[in-house]
This record gives structure tokens, sequence and C-alpha cells, in this order.
């Protein structure tokens, strides 16, 4: 009896189907780290109905509905014409919600089980659903999240074209070439990179999760390892542009700090330096974070961090290059502080205006805004406050590179002076070549 009660395997893989979509709905808002746990749970779950119902002696009585395993709940033997309560699956996301609770099954008079109007086993699981306020909130949430991903994809896309054009600007004109502006055309590069990645990620991501499911295989393919390789590599290419995007800030304050203050690594051939700084070191702690992530935390697209202690391996040195640019740029400002008011003792308020217009400046070139939430992480924090932090950062971090090309390129007076010559001479080669005709 025990063997006949087991589904036969097109029965199971159609009922796993139902199952799996079901927990993507349920899960939709949650991360592939709940949609994995979620899905070896069940199958674990899975494993102990198919030895119950294996090992169980059988129960005594004249008409039993046979025990079952509906992909929902295991079901022992029940005598005819009464109702078995089953404790809610464990497995379920919400569990510690409805550990309480019982799903429940009524095995009709003529031993089998009782069925709907639709035809489908009769099963009451009102008790094992996740609670209605925590659906909706988590519907809003989720709301929340795509509106943040539309704005930072925005963000993104814009400060791609405009830092593309703008770098295209400055290796166009012979005399832009210097070392100053080879650092900014650097730092462009290491922006650009960073928004690539960030959009290359969100669409590996979403490509590997997104994927349809169809049959029981096309989960576990979503959950191995192989399928997860290029949203790993994603993920580390975006992480290593993020760092070296915050080198090449700490290059751009280097470089300042050395003009204003200094006279170290401001020759043309001191220019090595800088781009060891700002392309070398973020491999220092990109690859080491890699290896222990293969090794330590090898899940889905390297997206979670279980153990914070390798998310310090990257988090550290961004820690570490905005604090001495936070320093820098103190120093920065207090001798072009000291500066104004010797060269503008008569005109305070517009010494004051210039120094307004100095540190707005800076503020983007040195990524100094980040401090303001440096020490407070995601996990530190909840609720709003979390919120507000995830909305501010995806902001000021998508949007940062059209900042920077319209404050170091568009709007730079040497820029602007150089394609007005350039244009110039365009139009007076154009006005010769139309005469001559």
């Amino acid at each position: 009896m025990a063997k006949s009660a087991m589904m036969d395997r097109s029965q199971y893989t159609r009922s796993s189907v139902c199952l799996l979509l079901l927990l993507l709905q349920k899960c939709e808002t949650a991360s592939g780290k709940v949609l994995e746990e979620t899905y070896l749970k069940w199958v674990q779950y899975k494993e102990d109905c198919v030895r119950m119902m294996e090992n169980e002696p059988l129960l005594q009585a004249d008409l039993i509905c046979n025990r079952t395993f509906d992909i929902y709940a295991c079901w022992p033997d029940t005598p005819a014409g009464s109702m078995v309560n089953i404790s809610c699956p464990f497995y379920l996301p919400w569990y510690d919600q409805v550990a309480r609770g019982v799903v429940r099954r009524l095995c009709g008079s003529n031993g089998s089980w009782e069925r709907d109007g639709s035809g489908h086993v009769w099963r009451d699981m009102t008790q094992c659903e996740e609670e209605k306020e925590v659906q909706s909130q988590e519907l809003w949430v989720k709301q929340l999240m795509v509106s943040f991903r539309m704005l930072y994809t925005a963000g993104y896309s814009l400060s791609l074209f405009t830092l593309v054009t703008a770098l295209i600007v400055l290796l166009s004109f012979r005399k832009l070439h210097c070392t100053r502006n080879y650092i900014h055309a650097n730092l462009f590069m290491s922006l650009i990179l960073r928004a690539v990645s960030v959009i290359v990620r969100d669409t590996m991501l979403e490509r590997h999760w997104g994927r349809e499911i169809q049959k029981h295989g096309d989960v576990r393919e979503m959950l191995s390892h192989q399928a997860a390789i290029g949203c790993r590599v994603a993920q580390v290419m975006m992480q290593y542009c993020v760092l070296a995007n915050h080198y090449w800030f700490f290059g751009e304050a280097i470089y300042l700090y050395c003009v204003l203050i200094s006279s170290v690594l401001i020759d043309n051939n001191k220019y090595l330096p800088y781009i060891c700084v700002g392309w070398g070191t973020p491999l220092l702690f990109v690859v080491p974070w890699a290896v222990m992530k293969q090794l330590k935390e090898n899940k889905e697209c390297w997206a979670v961090n279980e153990n914070m202690n390798y998310w310090w391996i990257i988090r550290f040195p961004i820690l570490l290059a905005s604090l001495i640019n936070f320093l820098i740029f103190m120093k920065i400002l207090k001798v072009i502080l000291s500066k104004l008011r010797a060269s503008n003792q008569s005109g305070y308020p517009d010494y004051k205006l210039r120094l307004a217009k100095a540190t707005l400046t800076l503020i983007p070139l040195f990524g100094v805004h980040e401090v303001v939430f440096i020490f407070v992480t995601d996990e530190q924090t909840s609720g709003v406050l979390r919120y507000i932090k995830v909305f501010f950062t995806l902001f000021l971090n998508s949007f940062q590179g059209f900042l920077v090309a319209v404050l170091y390129c568009y709007a730079n007076k040497e820029v602007r002076t150089e394609l007005k010559r350039k244009l110039g001479s365009w139009r007076t080669e154009a006005a010769i070549a139309c005469c001559a005709q």
C-alpha cells in the first residue's frame, strides 16, 4: 500500500512545478537565498515524508484514505469519515509565523480524500498562509525596490552617456593632454565601467532568477553552481569597478593635494603611480574576496553576505580611501579658505561664494558624500532609515558620473575654450571650402 500511495514520476514532476510556481509567487519579494533555502527544505520535507510512507505500519481500520504526499504536506493513513490535521510544513519561508497552525484534509466515508467543486482534493491551509498585512508590506517593499532600480538605472544610463562623451572630448584635443586630464580621463573610465558593470550585473541577476520554470529540473538547474557562474563573474567585475572608482577618486585627491600643498607626484613623468593606485590596488582586495566567496560562501550569485568578515575584505579599502579623501578634502578646503581670505579682504561676500563653489566642486571629485553613510551598512539599518539610506546611496552613486562629467568637462573653462576654438576652426575651414567651390 505504501508503494501504491507514492506518486509516479510524471505526476511528481507536474506537482513539483505547481509547488515551485507557488513558492515563486509567495517569495517574489525575497532574495534568491530565500528561494534556495525554501527549495532545499522542501526537498528534505519530501524525503522525510517518503521514508515515513515506506516505514510506518499500516493503520488498522476497515476503510482508510491512503497516506500520500501532495507536494504541499505529508498525510498519514486516515480512517474514513474523519478529519486529519497536520502541522504547517517547516519549509515555508514564513514558518515562524504559522508554527502553531495546521493544514487539514477530510477523508470521505467511502475511503477516498474529499474533493472540492473543481475536482481537486480539498485541503484547508488557511492557518499556514502568510498574514495579509505581511503580504501587503512585502508588496510595498517590492514596488519601492522596483522604483529604486528604475531610478539608479536612469542615473547610470545618463552618467554613461555623458561620461563617454566627456572622455572622447578629453582624448580628442591634444591641448587637453596633461597629467591632470589623464587622471580625469581614468576617473571617467572607472565611472563608465562601474555603470556598465551595474547594468550588466542586474541583467545577469534578472536572467538567472527570472527564467521560466516548466519542469522540476529547471529549479535544480537554476540553483546549480553552473547556472550562477555568469552572475558571479558580473558580481566580481562590479566589485572591482566600484573599488577602482574609489581609488581613482583617491588619485584625484592625491594629485590636487600635491598641486596645492606638496610637490610630489605632479611631474608628467610620474603618471604611472596613479595607474598602479587606481587600477592595481582593487585587485589586491577583489581577488582575495572572490577566493573566499568561492571557498567559504559559494552560494547563488555572491550577492548575499552571510559572513561579514568576507565582505570587509572589500569594504575596508573603500572605507580607508573615503576617510583619507575626506581628510584631504578638509585640508584643501583650509588652504583654499586661507588663500581666498588673503586675496579678498575687501570682497567678503564674493569670497564666500567662491568658497562654496570650490566646496561643491570638490565633493563629487573626492566622493566625500559617501562618508555620511560609510559606517552605516544595510545590515545595521532597518525600517524607514534603511530605505532612506538606500535611496540616497543609489541616487548619489548613479548620478555621480553625470555630475563629474559636467563639472570637469562640460563646465570646465579650459575645455570650453578649446571646443570653441576647434569649432571656429571647423567653421573657417568649411567657409574656405565653400568659397573655393
